[in-house]
Parts: structure tokens; C-alpha cells; sequence
């Protein structure tokens, strides 16, 4: 594959319905509302992978092949098409996961309308073998109620998606990934963060696109594995925000600049007839530090995205922002909460250093046992605690979440080693946010105001680090009054290997999560 004129092809792994067709990103997928769509994966991927693979991780284990597994991100699907991490293949499926049940996944495609995506989800393999290729958009449409808005919609020369991320590559075209951990005597290979110096945009590096003097929808998804893009327009144009994830807003909200954190994703509307009296060309642009959020006062580079060229001419644009959008889903209502869980993020590191070794969420492992089980047609309030220095974008599977508020720990080195207790060095500890008292070290801390275009129904949220954030997590049907569910999903949540939480800078543990049988 070609990402740029001026260097040599690139080897890749790719979805395609053939070897001819295939691209990266893969092909994007229009689904309708309420019709389902069937999908076949199968895996042609060859015998060894092309980029490192450490094995020292928790990880798929074939003794040949490289695995892979395909998550619908913010899809509702039945577990068994969830792309759950240990229902992996490899090719011919000559190897599987323990909970490999079949290649044919179905998604119903009953949920609101809005932007999904498609990518591998293989256990210990996601941020190789997407930083490989295995990634694509995907799209829940529906027409009648979107046709009212006005906005561009319908995919088509006015409503777009732009994949973003980054990479890095040799002289000779080759993706390149440094093969020397950061901890080479725990993990040889394992590099806790990716960051490319190459921006890639719908598998082209750094490109331009030709534009009318109109407005045109772009569906932004960052799919890097660990560069967040706090993105801006040059020129003084603004974006007008529709949807936020995979659900639209209630109303529009119009940014100079916003933060896109890995696999979020953000739904905006760009007026390129205000650039009428400038020179006709409009940069998309960066400035988000790498990592992020990076030291105090650290003050980022900004770099080109990609380029807007616009036409002189005047241009008729029919299509409207309205005032209100999609009014119809119900409002976040903390009465709803039937509990509130506690989910702390801790990072260990190598004794004398401060390169860290594993990642765990509430001290345990994925491989422990389920810890959370949320009972179907509830919701309930989570607070996330953010014991490292990292933002981290956490997402849930199957359910839709809000962002309540988020609030900064007063001495969090302090209230950490009490978290962590005995085991600074590795996992378990006390993990008891109550007996540490929580509160007094919430007291007087600053209120982080959740951004207006993220105030809606999300499945990807930024957790700042030292904060506790607080989530309404909605596990039931979004629109269930109006489709007459009562609460419940149109498949059974209770059956096969369940569903799990993460954070999505491709490195951080996940845990298990199962919905109850009880309800």
C-alpha cells in the first residue's frame, strides 16, 4: 500500500473482501437502522507477524499464525459477536481462543443512528495488529429521522469520514515499531506507548482534499493507539458538533478546537463559505503534547493533519445546522442508579525506575475473575479513579454512558500508597477507596467541567490523571420506551463469554464484565 507519493509501497494487514480490494483503512461499512448485517470474518493473515510481538505478554499463544478478532466498537451485539479478545483465530483456524464459538457474527443494528468502528481485538495483539492495518469505519444510519435534520448526511461527496493516526516508516517504505522494550528484562519488546511522526488520514500521509465553498459533515475517528489530537482549523473556521461517539447531541455545540482521544470519535459540520475572504486553502491541525497530557506547562508542537483546498466559486449549499437535533433520548438521571462501583487504574514499574511494567484495573488482572455484573435494564454510577499520570480514554462495550463530572485528588501520592498497600510492585494491594478516605481527598480538589460537545451519551470517555470521574453507565436500550423493550436488549446479554471494559490507548489490562441473570 501507498501512503505517500514520495515513499516506497508498505506491507500491511488489511480488510478487503479480497487481496486485491482490501485497504487501510478497510472498506467503511453502511448499515441501516434496524436491518442487520452479517459478516463472515476470516483470516488470511500469514504465519509469522511483520512486526514485534512479545510474548512475554498475556497474550494469544498459536503455535502458528497470527491471531486476530474483530470488535464492533460501539456496536450492540450478543457477546458472541462482541469480538471478544480470547475468541481469536488464526488462519484456517488452525488455532483458536478459548472462546472462539464461530466466525459468523451478526449485528443487529438496533441502536440510534451515529459512528462506530470496526478493528482487531486479539488478546496482547490489538496495538500491533491495528498499528498494522485492522481497522475501519462503520456507520449506523437512519434515514428518515437524519433526512429531517438537514444536515449533509447519506455518506457522498459531503459526508465524510476522516481516520486518523499515526506512524512511523523506514527509508524503504517499512511500518516501523521499535522491537526494544522499554523494560527489555521484563517485557523485551513491549513499548508501553506508540507514537508515529507521520500523520496518516484515511491512509494517506499529510493529504489535501478539494472542497466547495459549503458546509460538509466530517465523521472524525482518531484511530491511533496512543496519540490524542486536540484538533483546530486554520483560517478561523470553527466546528459545529452533531454527535459525539456513536449517538447524536441534543443540540449542536460549535468548537474553535477540541480534544480526540484513541478511538473517539466526534461528528462535525465545517462551513468552508467562510473562508470567502481568505486565501482558499484551510489547515486541520494539531497541538496535543505525546504523551498526553504531558508535563506541567508543556507546551505541544502543532502539525499538519491534512489540507482543505477550497473553490472560489461560490457554491449553493441547501443543508442546514438546525437548533435542535436528536431530542428524543432520555436525559441522564442519577435517580436511575441501582449502585455505584469504584474503578481505580493503577500503573506498576520496574523497582528503581519509572518505566512501567503492567497495568491493571482495581489491582487485578484480566484473567481474574469477573468482578463487575451489571444486571440488564439498569444503570449505575461508576467512579474512576485515575491513579496514574496518563489520560486515559476509557470505554465500555455493549453499554452508553454520560459524563457527570470529574474532580482532582489533593495529595493522590499519598492517597495511592494507601491503595496500593503492600503491593507497590505488582497487583492486588488494598484497593479500598472507603477505608483510604476517599472524600477528604476529593475535598477542595478543582471541578473539571465536562466539555459541552462530550455532555451527551458516549461509549469513550478521557479520564484526566489524579481525578476521579464519574460515569452514568446505562446498561439497557437507549431509545427502549419508544421500541417497547422494557428495559431490554433484542438478544440475550447473559449468554456466551461476556463483555469487557478498557481503556483504549492500546496498552492498559482490560477487565471482564458478565450482566446478570438476576433481574
Amino acid at each position: 500500500m501507498k501512503f505517500h507519493r514520495d515513499l516506497p509501497a508498505t506491507r500491511v494487514f488489511a480488510f478487503g473482501t479480497s487481496k486485491e480490494t482490501a485497504t487501510v483503512p478497510g472498506p467503511t461499512i453502511f448499515a441501516t437502522r434496524g436491518v442487520p448485517t452479517h459478516i463472515s470474518w476470516t483470516n488470511h493473515l500469514p504465519p509469522r507477524h511483520f512486526l514485534p510481538w512479545d510474548s512475554s505478554l498475556a497474550t494469544a499463544r498459536p503455535r502458528t499464525g497470527v491471531p486476530t478478532v474483530v470488535q464492533l466498537h460501539g456496536g450492540v451485539q450478543k457477546s458472541t459477536s462482541d469480538g471478544h479478545s480470547m475468541a481469536w483465530f488464526t488462519s484456517g483456524f488452525s488455532a483458536t481462543g478459548p472462546h472462539f464459538s464461530s466466525p459468523a457474527y451478526s449485528y443487529p443494528n438496533e441502536q440510534p443512528p451515529g459512528n462506530l468502528w470496526y478493528h482487531d481485538h486479539a488478546m496482547g495483539l490489538t496495538r500491533v495488529n491495528i498499528l498494522a492495518g485492522l481497522l475501519g469505519a462503520y456507520r449506523v444510519s437512519d434515514p428518515a429521522a437524519e433526512a429531517k435534520l438537514g444536515i449533509p448526511s447519506g455518506g457522498g461527496e459531503f459526508d465524510r469520514n476522516l481516520v486518523l493516526f499515526d506512524r512511523d516508516f523506514t527509508s524503504a517504505g517499512a511500518l516501523f515499531m521499535n522491537a526494544t522494550g522499554n523494560n527489555p528484562t521484563v517485557h523485551p519488546q513491549w513499548q508501553p506507548e506508540y507514537f508515529g511522526s507521520v500523520v496518516v488520514v484515511n491512509g494517506k500521509a499529510w493529504p489535501f482534499l478539494r472542497v466547495m465553498q459549503r458546509r460538509y459533515r466530517f465523521r472524525i475517528l482518531n484511530a491511533s493507539n496512543a496519540r490524542f489530537f486536540k484538533l483546530s482549523l486554520s483560517g478561523g473556521l470553527r466546528f459545529v458538533h452533531v454527535g459525539s461517539d456513536s449517538v447524536y447531541l441534543a443540540n449542536p455545540v460549535v468548537t474553535d478546537e477540541f480534544l480526540l482521544a484513541p478511538s473517539e470519535m466526534a461528528d462535525v459540520v465545517v462551513d468552508f463559505a467562510e473562508t470567502a475572504t481568505t486565501s482558499g486553502a484551510v489547515v486541520l491541525r494539531s497541538d496535543a503534547p505525546a504523551p498526553y497530557p504531558g508535563d506541567p506547562g508543556e507546551k505541544a508542537d502543532t502539525v499538519a493533519v491534512m489540507k482543505f483546498v477550497v473553490a472560489r466559486k461560490p457554491e449553493h449549499d441547501p443543508s442546514v445546522v438546525p437548533a435542535a437535533l436528536m431530542t428524543r433520548y432520555p436525559m441522564p438521571d442519577v435517580r436511575e442508579a441501582v449502585l455505584t462501583r469504584r474503578i481505580a487504574m493503577y500503573e506498576y514499574t520496574k523497582d528503581g525506575t519509572d518505566e512501567p511494567t503492567h497495568l491493571y484495573l482495581n489491582g487485578l488482572a484480566y484473567m481474574d475473575s469477573v468482578t463487575e455484573t451489571p444486571r440488564e435494564g439498569t444503570s449505575e454510577l461508576w467512579e474512576v479513579i485515575n491513579l496514574t499520570d496518563d489520560n486515559h480514554p476509557l470505554h465500555v462495550h455493549l453499554a452508553v454512558f454520560a459524563a457527570l463530572e470529574q474532580r482532582s485528588l489533593r495529595s493522590v501520592d499519598e492517597f495511592r500508597e494507601c491503595m496500593r498497600g503492600s503491593a507497590s510492585g505488582g497487583a492486588g494491594g488494598r484497593n479500598d477507596a472507603e477505608a483510604c478516605g476517599l472524600p477528604r481527598y476529593l475535598a477542595g480538589g478543582r471541578r473539571h467541567a465536562v466539555p459541552r460537545q462530550e455532555r451527551g451519551w458516549k461509549n469513550v470517555f478521557k479520564v484526566r490523571p489524579s481525578t476521579v470521574t464519574t460515569l452514568l453507565v446505562r446498561f439497557r436500550p437507549l431509545e427502549e420506551e419508544a421500541e417497547g423493550r422494557s428495559g431490554r436488549f433484542p438478544f440475550d446479554v447473559t449468554a456466551g463469554p461476556g463483555y469487557v471494559y478498557h481503556c483504549h490507548v492500546s496498552y492498559f489490562g482490560p477487565r471482564r464484565q458478565r450482566d446478570d441473570e438476576a433481574y
